[in-house]
């Protein structure tokens, strides 16, 4: 590793290639655990993780879950070689707090989807031997418009809408409807929600990481992206910046629209985790001719319904709507159904109101003990962005806050490979605990962050 120049992730990288042409890893040979190879190279886990994943994306290693990395077969692979949500195994969670991804709180979901149930079970009638169809959609995409009331979006009707399941769909929705030619570029925050870049890879797109500030995606790097990569979509979370928290003002916002008019980019306004109301304008009000608005229900009400949603822009519904119905034909009638009555019977406004009151419950614990520190929060949002103390390195914080049984993310979660990763690690709010458990946790988290690994004793 040490004959390879540039930093030391890269370097391993090369190693790891040269030692696959040689034959010193042949195919299918299992290769170390993070944690053991960067024992044995002295370097970080987080360098060894870093090094893993880019190889894995290149097609030189492939990673099981539950089984380890493995250098690549010799038979070409297809398709995607890791999992893009990772199922929560019971018993490595027992008696650890998992703030690594949202949990919804119990506010009375199961009751509601049971009443909804009941009622749509009346309903069924000849209409659920055939496939859905536009026009059966039509009144749950009137109920997503009024849904929708709360934020600025200008003129938005039910031909705007686009349905799908979840919002991952909605992004692989609008990637399939807008991509074009071999190759296309596709720019994100460096810093972003990774659904982004595994939804570029399914369309065969290159992505571009942008640098952003206090005020989100600075627009300067922008325009010198534009200007060298002539790319075709920008993604971006202005409301709840994913994982930094930050909102993104209105004249940061009009910036952005008039740079994608001027180099004719697509915008994919990704407001998945916002909290119901908002006075600011949304991108889609300022550049409705080419911004495509994604939300769901999946972090409001329950991630189990799937029901995602595209407010697609002007006179662009029905290409929206005919992707969906190219990739799968429309929402299945049990989902649209219930999703339908939740919504016109008020129960879906009701419960995100209390799933909102619960997540706001919980993160005041976790302000109230970690607000010292470097902390970045929005009233209602169900994580926060905490920047640690000089000495920590996120790779490290995450692992010992494990070992105190609390389990994060780091930012190099959220970068890509290449990427700028700081310092800093994601608190999800866990709402299937107790705020006491939850207080405990960050207290665990605040005598680590009190004692860097200088300070610790070995």
């Amino acid at each position: 590793m040490t004959q390879f120049p540039g930093p030391k992730y890269l370097a391993l990288v090369r190693a790891l290639r040269e030692a696959v042409r040689i034959g010193t890893l042949p195919p299918d040979r299992q290769l170390p655990t993070v944690r053991e190879l960067a024992w044995q190279l002295k370097v970080t886990p987080g360098t060894v993780s870093r090094a893993y994943q880019l190889a894995t994306q290149e097609g030189l290693l492939a990673a099981t879950v539950g089984r380890g990395t493995f250098v690549a077969s010799a038979t070409p692979r297809f398709g995607p070689t890791q999992s893009f949500y990772a199922e929560r195994d019971p018993a490595y969670l027992a008696g650890r707090i998992d703030m690594r991804s949202p949990r919804m709180p119990d506010v009375g979901q199961g009751a509601a989807f049971t009443a909804a149930m009941a009622d749509i079970t009346e309903q069924v009638a000849t209409d659920w031997l055939d496939y859905p169809s536009q026009r059966a959609e039509e009144p749950l995409r009137h109920a997503v418009v009024d849904w929708l009331q709360g934020r600025v979006f200008g003129p938005v009707s039910a031909d705007d809408i686009a349905l799908c399941y979840g919002g991952q769909s909605a992004v692989n929705l609008i990637f399939q409807c807008c991509l074009r030619g071999d190759r296309p570029m596709v720019l994100i925050e460096d810093l972003a929600y990774a659904g982004f870049r595994h939804a570029a890879r399914l369309s065969r797109a290159d992505v571009q990481a942008l640098e952003v500030d206090a005020d989100g995606l600075r627009p300067d790097a922008l325009e010198a992206a534009c200007r060298r990569h002539s790319p075709q979509i920008l993604c971006l979370t202005v409301e709840a910046q994913n994982p930094t928290t930050v909102r993104m003002p209105l004249s940061r916002r009009q910036e952005i629209a008039d740079m994608a008019r001027a180099y004719d980019i697509q915008i994919i306004e990704d407001d998945c985790y916002s909290i119901a109301h908002s006075d600011i304008p949304s991108l889609r009000a300022l550049a409705p001719d080419r911004t495509w608005y994604v939300g769901s229900l999946s972090k409001s009400i329950s991630a189990a319904l799937r029901l995602g949603y595209v407010v697609c822009p002007s006179g662009m519904g029905q290409a929206g709507r005919l992707t969906a119905q190219h990739s799968f034909f429309g929402l299945a009638r049990p989902v649209s159904d219930l999703c339908l009555q939740l919504l016109d019977s008020g129960a879906a406004a009701s419960l995100r109101a209390a799933v909102q009151d619960g997540f706001s419950d919980r993160l005041e614990a976790v302000v109230n003990v970690l607000g010292r520190f470097d902390l970045s929060w929005q009233p209602g949002l169900p994580f926060v962005w905490l920047r640690l103390p000089s000495g920590w390195r996120a790779s490290i914080f995450a692992r010992m806050a494990e070992n105190e049984g609390v389990l994060l993310r780091s930012a190099d979660e959220f970068a890509l490979i290449h990427g700028r990763a700081p310092n800093a690690v994601r608190l999800a709010i866990p709402g299937n605990h107790s705020r006491a458990q939850i207080e405990e946790a960050c207290r665990r988290l605040a005598r680590l962050l009190d004692s860097p690994p200088a300070e610790l004793s070995v």
